[in-house]
Order: C-alpha cells, then sequence, then structure tokens
C-alpha cells in the first residue's frame, strides 16, 4: 500500500490509500484461505460424522433387587461391528450397539434410539464404556486409532483422538480406564483421550530404547485400577529361552512412552494368557503341556503364586487365534471369566480359583444377592457362595445355542448372542 502526506496543515499524519494492485492481491489472499479452508472441511472426519444428541439427558432406571419370575423379549438389534467384544456394551442405563459405521445408544425399556454417532466413510472397529462415557473408534487408513468420546447419557462431544495404530485390535477397559490391544502394542487413555500408557512394539518412535520388549507378541491384557497386566510370547534371546511371559506395571507410569514393569514372571512355552485381573495381580491360564492338564495360575505383584487349579481345556483359548479377548465380568465378591463352557469365579483379593459352573453359555450379572448366568434352558438364578442353582428363567431363543453374555442394564436383563452378533433386551 502506497503512504503519502499531504499539506502542511497534515504534517506527520500518514494516510494509507488503497491502490488497484493491493485490492487484487488481498482478493486472491481470501481465495486462497476459502479455498483451503473448504479443502480441510471436506476432508476432515467432521464433515463425514453425524451427531444426533438426546433431547434430553437419558435417566436409568434402578436396578431391581431380586430376579424376575419370567421375562420375554422386548426388541433386539444388530451389533457385529467389533470382533473380539460379545459383551454388551452398557453406561447411563442404555444399551449401546455398533454397525458399520453407526453407534446407537437404545432405551432398555422401550428399544427407542435415544441417541446416535454415525460416520459414512469409515467403520468402526471397537467400542468401550467407562467414566459414564462411550469411546467409539473407526478403522481409518492408518489402523484402528481414530477415536470418539461421547457423554453417555446424552451423546455430546467430550474428546477426540487420532493416532497410528494396529488395523486388527480387541477393546480393554476398566472403570478408570479405555483402550485397545493388538498383536503389536496395548495403549490405555484416560476419560479426555490422553494416553497413559503405550507398551511394545512403537511405529513412530519419539526417542529410543523406550520399550523394553519391542520384540515380543502380545497375545492378551487385561487392567484394573493402577495396574496393566499383559502376556505375550518372546522369541529366544540371549541367554533366554523363548517362551509366554506375564509382565505386570504401572498403568500411569512418570512418561507414557516408557513402560514402568513392576512384576514379570517367565511363563515356559505353553500357550498363556491372561484371564483375570486383580489390583494386585492377574490370573493366567496355560495349556496342557507334556501329558498334564491346563493350569490357571494366580499370581501377586511379588510374581509368586498365590493358587493354582488344574482345569479342562478351554474352548474359547484353544479356538482363538494370535490375540485373545477373555470374555469377563465382574460381580461384587467375585471376578469371572467364560472359557467356551464354564463360568470360572475367582476371589479378587486373592485371585484364587473358587468354583465354576460347567454349564454356562456366558459370562453373568449380579441381581441383589443372586448370579443370573446364560444356560441352554433359559438364565440360571444361582447362589454364587454356595455353587446351588435356585432356579432357571425360561427363555426361547428361536433355536440359538452359541454363546450369550448377560447383562443388566436400568431394571432390563440384556443379551449379547454371539461374538459380532445382536443384543436382545429380556423384560419382565
Amino acid at each position: 500500500m502506497n503512504r503519502t502526506s499531504t499539506g502542511p496543515e497534515e504534517k506527520g499524519t500518514v494516510v494509507l490509500q488503497r491502490s488497484r494492485n493491493d485490492l487484487i492481491a488481498a482478493a486472491v489472499i481470501t481465495t486462497v484461505a476459502l479455498l483451503s479452508v473448504g479443502t480441510v472441511w471436506l476432508t476432515s472426519e467432521n464433515r463425514a460424522a453425524d451427531l444426533q444428541t438426546a433431547a434430553e439427558p437419558h435417566v436409568a432406571a434402578s436396578a431391581p433387587s431380586a430376579a424376575p419370575e419370567q421375562v420375554h423379549e422386548a426388541w433386539r438389534a444388530p451389533d457385529s461391528a467389533v470382533p473380539g467384544q460379545p459383551q454388551v456394551q452398557s453406561a447411563a442405563g442404555l444399551v449401546f450397539t455398533a454397525e458399520g459405521g453407526t453407534l446407537t445408544a437404545t432405551a432398555p425399556a422401550t428399544g427407542d434410539t435415544v441417541w446416535s454417532y454415525h460416520r459414512d466413510n469409515h467403520e468402526i472397529c471397537s467400542v468401550s464404556t467407562a467414566f459414564d462415557r462411550v469411546y467409539v473408534t473407526y478403522r481409518t487408513g492408518v489402523g484402528c486409532g481414530d477415536v470418539v468420546g461421547l457423554d453417555a447419557a446424552s451423546g455430546e462431544y467430550r474428546a477426540a483422538r487420532s493416532a497410528v495404530a494396529s488395523d486388527e485390535t480387541v477393546p480393554v477397559r476398566s472403570n478408570d480406564a479405555v483402550g485397545i490391544v493388538s498383536t503389536e502394542r496395548v495403549e490405555l487413555w484416560r476419560n479426555d483421550l490422553v494416553r497413559t500408557v503405550e507398551y511394545g512394539d512403537v511405529e513412530a518412535k519419539q526417542e529410543p530404547n523406550m520399550q523394553p520388549n519391542e520384540d515380543c507378541t502380545i497375545s492378551s491384557a487385561l487392567t484394573r485400577k493402577d495396574l496393566l497386566s499383559v502376556v505375550e510370547y518372546c522369541p529366544p534371546s540371549e541367554g533366554q529361552a523363548a517362551g509366554y511371559w506375564l509382565r505386570m506395571q504401572d498403568r500411569v507410569p512418570d512418561d507414557s512412552r516408557k513402560p514402568e514393569i513392576k512384576t514379570q514372571v517367565f511363563l515356559g512355552g505353553a500357550r498363556s494368557q491372561v484371564v483375570a485381573a486383580g489390583q494386585e495381580g492377574a490370573v493366567v491360564y496355560r495349556d496342557a503341556v507334556g501329558g498334564e492338564q491346563p493350569r490357571m495360575t494366580g499370581f501377586n505383584l511379588d510374581g509368586n503364586e498365590t493358587g493354582v487349579a488344574v482345569v479342562p481345556a478351554a474352548p474359547l483359548v484353544d479356538s482363538s487365534g494370535n490375540l485373545f479377548s477373555p470374555v469377563v465380568a465382574d460381580l461384587p465378591h467375585h471376578l469371572t471369566w467364560f472359557d467356551g463352557e464354564r463360568l470360572y469365579l475367582f476371589k479378587p483379593d486373592s485371585l484364587v480359583l473358587d468354583h465354576y459352573f460347567h454349564d454356562a453359555l456366558g459370562t453373568g450379572v449380579a441381581v441383589g444377592d443372586r448370579l443370573l448366568f446364560p444356560t441352554a434352558a433359559g438364565i440360571a438364578v444361582a447362589n454364587w457362595d454356595t455353587e446351588e442353582i435356585d432356579r432357571v428363567i425360561p427363555v426361547d431363543r428361536g433355536g440359538y445355542t452359541g454363546q450369550v453374555t448377560l447383562s443388566l442394564v436400568g431394571d432390563v436383563l440384556v443379551e449379547k448372542r454371539g461374538d459380532g452378533g445382536e443384543v436382545v433386551a429380556l423384560v419382565s
């Protein structure tokens, strides 16, 4: 722009005048800026997302004090987007189902859609609930690592993160963390999706020598409170035979890029998986080897065994690939794991096997002072202290005989039938 001064009475005054070239330059800059913003919007994930929030936050119904005498089906919905996640996903009294690129929040008593989130350009690969939020992850061009956190009751946006991740993952969660597990690494996040720890083979290394076991292949992981328990297979190295390791580590180390391992236990060459996670240890299932039966062993943070149980072979372990996702659920006084045929109950402090129910189809839920779990005949009502079955609530599953997990959402029993199947609400 030209700067000119006019007469003596305006000495020292600068008058800004815009020339024709100035106007042309400004127009070009504005056009380029608008084109840039438009291009970003056209290619952004936000343009492909459609969030329909709740008209008002959902209010959860109170849990019943006793098991119902009978139930009937109220509604059902497909829930097939997330492999390795046979459990019902729920929070704030709502049921969450994932199909294609759509996450739907459903009122359990009526089957009405309370809110939904949809993307046109990517499909869902993981869903977890914690902190009264639901976290939905999409598989993009850089793996299963594009995450959105939404308020469970209303669907309102709360947090997001996008990072390079493995293509094939399974969810991992507790009351204190959410994350994903792959054969390459484990990632855990806090409620705002800031990463608290990554463990394994990190693709985009910022500094060398941060990860202690990059050559190992992760097979399973669980977390509880401040502990992350990982089982992985490691190839032979100098002075060390090949085999499986249990590594229990801090869920929130000082540096999220540098794991802090509290205890590591060499498990030997038999295929091993973590099947229960406590605050001070973990339970590991080990395949039969050398003519012996499979065993479940509890380990504390000193690396010592807290108990060993000889058990039958676990169908879900035998049929799993390189990555195993334990089917687990909590009761007031027990940790539980479903092995494909039996529902095991562990004491949470000692991590000792208490007992098991051999006719289960999946994990169950506490209603009042009883354990309800799915069986071929319906829903068993059991005493978790004595192992006695009080009665069975009949359920007509229309010929379906596969895996079933049971949850209580508000005052409604909800079944997830099959890994990648559908959810069915049962009301009295």
